[in-house]
């Protein structure tokens, strides 16, 4: 390989964008995992207690398991 060829190799490769992409959707999925793992987290508590007096009501106030 010339001096040339390498040098334009390597001009190619400093250019290419290709790789940021590819970083920027898994940093985007990474964000939107984080979020949904938190609404679970912060609705979760809520969901069971609604489910838990759902329950108690049909039983007739007995507890659930």
């Amino acid at each position: 390989m010339t001096l040339q060829t390498i040098k334009a190799s390597a001009l190619k490769f400093i250019k290419n964008e290709d790789g940021l992409t590819i970083v920027e959707y898994a940093v985007a999925g990474g964000l939107i995992t984080v979020a949904v793992a938190a609404a679970f987290l912060l609705l979760g508590g809520q969901v069971n207690a609604k489910i838990t007096a759902l329950c108690t009501a049909v039983n007739s106030g007995n507890a659930c398991p």
